[in-house]
């Protein structure tokens, strides 16, 4: 049986009031199960950004109904979505968001203190070999290549193998290579972590590794292409995630 990970029914999200009143989303539905990764493209400002977060827990919805992993979020007061979001999100954004000041391992450890996971040093060591980055587990993130940035980024993301993953322009600072490594990257991990993944591109190039495109015009959400599995990586692969990459640094 298909299990919904994320379930978004008839969403809606108003900004402002009046003259000044924006419908950033309109009466949006999406469901997103298990091992799947599907793509939303779009131009800016069409709501791709807010869709994203009212799926993550960032913020909630001015109407219509949010369940991660069968809790309904829409109920809960920010505490309570919070430890949603703690024990079942992980978010991937552009910049990396990486502690200047931290190693790499030093960034799982300090996640690992508020998550609260208590992770030893060999589950830890084990997340960094499944992600090809443990020779970098000693440098600080000025050291590191764009691609890798972004491989620590996951890191952090799938540190409490989370339910649902979401990724916001994940690619957007890299060169076409590096970004078509990213993207086999997180379909591996999704297959092998079997986590729902949602990533928002600008990039179409990068749809060949989803199993789903949906496109949000003006806060409308499109099924654009319902591949059935991508054929990049097939399900059951995961021999790029456990081969660490490419040797140029990705």
């Amino acid at each position: 049986m298909t299990e919904h990970v994320l379930q978004m029914d008839d969403v809606t999200k108003t900004f402002g009031s009046g003259r000044t009143e924006v419908r950033a989303l309109k009466k949006t539905s999406l469901d997103v199960n298990r091992g799947e990764v599907i793509a939303i493209i779009g131009p800016s400002g069409s709501g791709k950004s807010t869709l994203l977060t009212i799926a993550g827990g960032l913020q909630g919805p001015t109407g219509g109904e949010v369940r991660i992993a069968g809790e309904r979020i829409t109920e809960l007061g920010e505490k309570d979505r919070s430890k949603v979001r703690l024990e079942h999100v992980g978010f991937i954004l552009q910049s990396s968001n990486l502690v200047p000041f931290l190693t790499v391992s030093d960034q799982l450890k300090l996640l690992d203190k508020v998550k609260k996971g208590n992770m030893k040093k060999d589950e830890r060591d084990g997340l960094l070999e499944e992600l090809g980055i443990t020779k970098l587990a000693k440098k600080y993130p000025n050291d590191l290549s764009g691609g890798e940035r972004q491989r620590v980024a996951i890191a952090k993301a799938l540190y409490s193998n989370p339910s649902l993953l979401l990724a916001d322009e994940p690619t957007a600072s890299l060169d076409s290579d590096r970004a078509f490594e990213v993207m086999k990257l997180l379909k591996s991990a999704a297959v092998k972590k079997n986590a729902a993944t949602i990533v928002v591109t600008h990039d179409t190039r990068l749809t060949d590794y989803v199993d789903k495109v949906y496109k949000m015009v003006d806060g409308v959400l499109h099924l654009e292409a319902d591949k059935g599995g991508a054929e990049p990586l097939e399900e059951g692969r995961t021999d790029f995630l456990e081969k660490g990459g490419n040797e140029d640094g990705i």
